[in-house]
């Protein structure tokens, strides 16, 4: 990947290509995918909210935080690009409060009992230092669950359509993938793993949701393999200086 690449590269491209008509349309539950492949299972990895104090971390448009808030958590929402983080204040109902920050510079505030982390840690450069803010946020023995598109499967949409099936020519190294409004990363799987127990969590569990047979229409590619990767873990062990 090359060096110049910044978090603040990202965060400018996320600012420019997010439009006030795409985040309308995506404001009460996000995307379809997100809607009907990680929402659920978030919420469900997520458990009973109510009352728990939960951190947003990379909330973009805010739609999840108010989900969350609809669930009785008190919620904190972290987003640098000005343009989303300005919606998601707009949108915002009781129960939520937002700080325009990096992830990866987090400001200091009172321990969380979980931290999500939907769809951010694949689009940064400086993963590792989000992902340490994320877990050094938590409470011992708080919830960390982040969501990533699945390194082995990223451009599973595009590769099935043209040829029928999936097709990946490189996995191991990491490189900058272009999209629509802004870039991804790849990272091999092994890698967001080995940063989660290098920063002494357990994993709880670890998620490949497929999409509903009778909701896949055109997208068959997404019901036989799994677009996207969910992680469950808990804190407690010591973090590796």
């Amino acid at each position: 990947m090359t060096s110049a690449w910044t978090n603040e590269t990202a965060i400018q491209q996320w600012n420019s290509g997010s439009t006030r008509e795409s985040m309308e349309a995506t404001a009460e539950r996000g995307d379809f995918a997100k809607e009907h492949l990680l929402n659920p299972v978030l919420l469900r990895l997520l458990g009973d909210v109510r009352g728990r104090r939960v951190l947003d971390a990379g909330c973009g448009n805010g739609y999840f935080s108010r989900m969350l808030a609809g669930r009785g958590a008190q919620v904190t929402g972290v987003e640098p690009a000005e343009s989303l983080i300005s919606f998601a204040r707009e949108k915002a109902g009781e129960g939520i409060s937002y700080v325009r920050a990096d992830l990866a510079r987090l400001p200091e505030m009172e321990p969380f009992d979980a931290v999500v982390c939907s769809m951010v840690l694949m689009a940064i450069p400086e993963w590792k230092p989000a992902m340490r803010a994320c877990v050094e946020a938590l409470r011992p023995g708080g919830l960390f669950v982040f969501a990533i598109v699945h390194p082995a499967f990223e451009e599973l949409l595009g590769t099935w359509r043209k040829y029928g099936e999936y097709r990946q020519t490189e996995y191991l190294a990491e490189y900058e993938i272009a999209g629509r409004d802004a870039s991804d990363f790849h990272r091999p799987l092994s890698a967001y793993l080995n940063e989660v127990a290098a920063l002494g969590c357990r994993v709880r569990e670890v998620a490949e949701p497929g999409l509903d047979p009778a909701l896949a229409d055109g997208i068959e590619s997404h019901v036989r393999m799994p677009n996207f990767l969910i992680v469950a873990a808990e804190t407690g062990c010591p973090l590796v200086p």
